[in-house]
């Protein structure tokens, strides 16, 4: 039933995805091949997260429980987030109403949602809940799905953000995302034992409770220390090259006799419009 619930949309998806990437092929709003293998790779992450050995040994396990979690919330989620781009998502932006749900991609809301969805999820009550019932399961699983892709669209969607979300907002936000996370990794390497539901799986594998509880701890924080320095070195090049588009942009604007400026530049270079902005500054159409 979980396989299922979750393989189901995941394909539903990949065939909504490549009818829009064959809509847009050929055309100068075409979804370029890197995003269509993130898409893709996400998907199938999800699928190999639920339908492969991790998905069966996740409930005797914590620590293999906590990995299938990384891979359908973290990494999973983060690919498909990359898949995506504005004209790819054009008809669903436009459907009406759809604009006042946007709210949930502002930071501020994304990362409240997301860090309370896990720190819920890690309530011993709710956890084991999971463990012991198959609906319970796939409901968590979706909240991790759902929050994670929220959560990256927020900072790599490629939806508006907000005025005051720059490079130092970013950087603040990645790094309470780590922390949100290294909190709840440390408390399970160095608390109690929570989750009892395990201790049947752990005996058949031989594994202790302690043991079992430090790994998922110590996964949690390996992994996202990784995800981190792969995020701020993200972040860093990122901000290397606008500076560098936003000052050419500027230049080819005076080049034209266009008076453009660098704060109006820098809002077209990180919304991706520098192109468009480029054939603005040719038309005239820029004042």
């Amino acid at each position: 039933m979980l396989l299922f619930l979750l393989l189901f949309p995941a394909v539903i998806i990949a065939a909504l995805y490549a009818r829009r990437v064959q809509t847009l092929r050929g055309t100068r709003r075409a979804v370029p091949g890197w995003r269509q293998l993130c898409m893709f790779a996400g998907l199938v992450l999800i699928v190999i997260a639920v339908g492969s050995p991790i998905g069966s040994i996740a409930g005797d396990l914590f620590s293999v429980h906590m990995a299938e979690h990384l891979l359908l919330g973290d990494i999973a989620t983060l690919l498909i987030v990359l898949g995506l781009t504005a004209p790819l998502l054009a008809p669903i932006l436009q459907l009406p109403g759809f604009h006042r749900l946007q709210i949930f991609v502002n930071p501020v809301v994304a990362f409240v949602l997301w860090a309370l969805n896990l720190y819920l999820w890690h309530l011993t009550f709710f956890h084991e809940a999971a463990v012991r019932n198959e609906l319970v399961h796939v409901v968590q699983h979706a909240g991790f799905i759902f929050f994670g892709i929220n959560i990256w669209m927020a900072l790599l969607g490629p939806l508006p953000k907000p005025a005051w979300f720059g490079t130092a907002a970013q950087f603040v936000y990645i790094i309470a995302v780590r922390l949100t996370g290294a909190v709840l990794g440390n408390v399970l390497i160095f608390g109690e034992v929570f989750y009892r539901v395990y201790d049947p799986g752990r005996a058949d594998w031989g594994v202790g409770a302690g043991s079992d509880q430090a790994m998922a701890g110590g996964l949690m924080m390996l992994e996202g220390s990784v995800l981190t320095i792969c995020l701020l070195a993200w972040l860093f090049l990122r901000t290397a090259s606008q500076t560098d588009e936003r000052q050419e942009l500027v230049e080819f604007a005076r080049a034209k006799g266009v008076d453009l400026t660098d704060a109006r530049a820098a809002r077209a270079v990180a919304s991706g419009r520098s192109d468009e902005m480029r054939e603005r500054i040719l038309a005239g159409a820029v004042s």
